[in-house]
């Protein structure tokens, strides 16, 4: 299972790489403006800079809800570095774009995706990722997770390559029942991936192997 990391924050980036686990990034502009970053040129030099943090593959999300923006917008961020993947809405237009960019060896993030209709309809355009969002499910009660499983078996039947990426991770659990039913990526804050090293155990045993080393080395 590939480890993303949603934010565009450079130091949360920073931090997660150094932990050596780290595979890519998501971004969003909701993320971009949280962290001050606006103005194309500003958000295009952000792109940069992450790409220089990180080895893998950093998705960057068009603006534009028309084809010919997309295209636009999308050749555009995949000329800035090779990591590039062009994150594009799950729409008509986004899965014609989709199509485009597929046939010319750009990688794609298909994103706001919320039925197994919308990801196999991601995976014939030839996406390279798509993104169910597990955690906006979540939120009007309805199991985000059975979303994975049910595009893990229609990608499974028909060997498509996309790779299901399971977004809107919220918490540890996400990420450890995504690993159960198959995501081949998750991407969430970095609270959720350094949530896995927590155990009581761990660090009560932690506690008493140095107590005991203490007693017999005074």
């Amino acid at each position: 299972m590939k480890f993303f990391i949603d934010t565009a924050n450079l130091e949360q980036i920073k931090e997660a790489q150094a932990l050596g686990v780290l595979d890519g990034v998501t971004t969003n502009p909701s993320l971009m403006a949280k962290e001050g970053i606006t103005g194309k040129n500003n958000i295009l030099k952000h792109y940069v800079d992450i790409c220089t943090i990180v080895d893998g593959d950093v998705s960057a999300e068009v603006i534009a809800t028309d084809y010919e923006g997309m295209i636009k917008e999308g050749e555009e961020l995949a000329e800035l570095n090779e990591q590039i993947v062009v994150k594009i809405p799950m729409t008509q237009d986004g899965i014609k774009a989709c199509k485009y960019f597929s046939d010319k060896g750009i990688k794609t993030n298909v994103t706001l995706v919320f039925s197994a209709g919308q990801a196999l309809l991601a995976a014939k355009a030839g996406a390279t990722y798509v993104s169910p969002f597990i955690g906006r499910l979540d939120d009007i009660s309805t199991d985000g997770l059975n979303l994975i499983d049910e595009i893990r078996l229609i990608y499974d039947n028909y060997a498509f390559e996309t790779q299901i990426l399971a977004a809107s991770v919220r918490h540890t659990m996400h990420i450890v029942n995504c690993a159960k039913i198959g995501a081949d990526v998750m991407t969430g804050p970095l609270s959720s991936i350094l949530g896995l090293l927590k155990h009581p155990l761990t660090d009560s045993g932690l506690e008493q192997f140095l107590a005991d080393y203490a007693k017999g080395n005074k």
